[in-house]
């Protein structure tokens, strides 16, 4: 199972969902703090700003951050659960769900897990210029990024929605 939530709502996030794994995208110097019985080695930092394209004084994603990220997330995803936030679900969060279920279901129609991300999370606005390393990393030749620019902006939100999306009922989309 994948869950996906902003950092205001990692506590109750946490207890409700109880995942296996937590995937923290956050800007540089964010501290994130998990409780004492979260194993270090079922946590994952990665630190970049929320930007689309390079920017003085601003870390953008890179292809090694979207490595990290798959590494980290198949096995989580697929033999335990994976709870994955940013400052506020919507951007960084929202894309690594999208490139996760890219990359677990690789057989999967791309557009329609779009469709399906934007269902279960309406103001999802994934960022693009992770979606755009992780299609090339994947090898999905511009669908994934194509599909995420014909999803569009998600609607107007401070602060983005929890949600989870089950691997298992995805399978239907293949």
């Amino acid at each position: 199972m994948l869950h996906v939530c902003p950092l205001s709502k990692l506590e109750d996030t946490l207890t409700s969902a109880r995942p296996s794994h937590v995937l923290s995208l956050v800007s540089p110097g964010t501290e994130v703090i998990l409780p004492s019985e979260t194993k270090p080695a079922h946590h994952l930092v990665l630190e970049f700003n929320d930007i689309t394209e390079a920017r003085e004084g601003l870390l953008a994603p890179n292809a090694t951050h979207v490595e990290q990220l798959l590494d980290f997330s198949r096995d989580a995803a697929w033999n335990g659960s994976l709870l994955v936030h940013c400052w506020a679900g919507v951007s960084r969060s929202t894309a690594a769900a999208y490139i996760i279920a890219c990359a677990i279901m690789p057989d999967t129609d791309e557009r329609a897990l779009a469709q399906h991300l934007r269902q279960v999370s309406p103001v999802a606005t994934p960022n693009p210029l992770l979606i755009s390393l992780a299609d090339t990393l994947l090898q999905r030749n511009g669908r994934m990024i194509q599909s995420i620019i014909e999803l569009g902006r998600g609607a107007e939100t401070f602060e983005g929605n929890l949600f989870s999306l089950d691997p298992a009922a995805l399978v239907e989309l293949a």
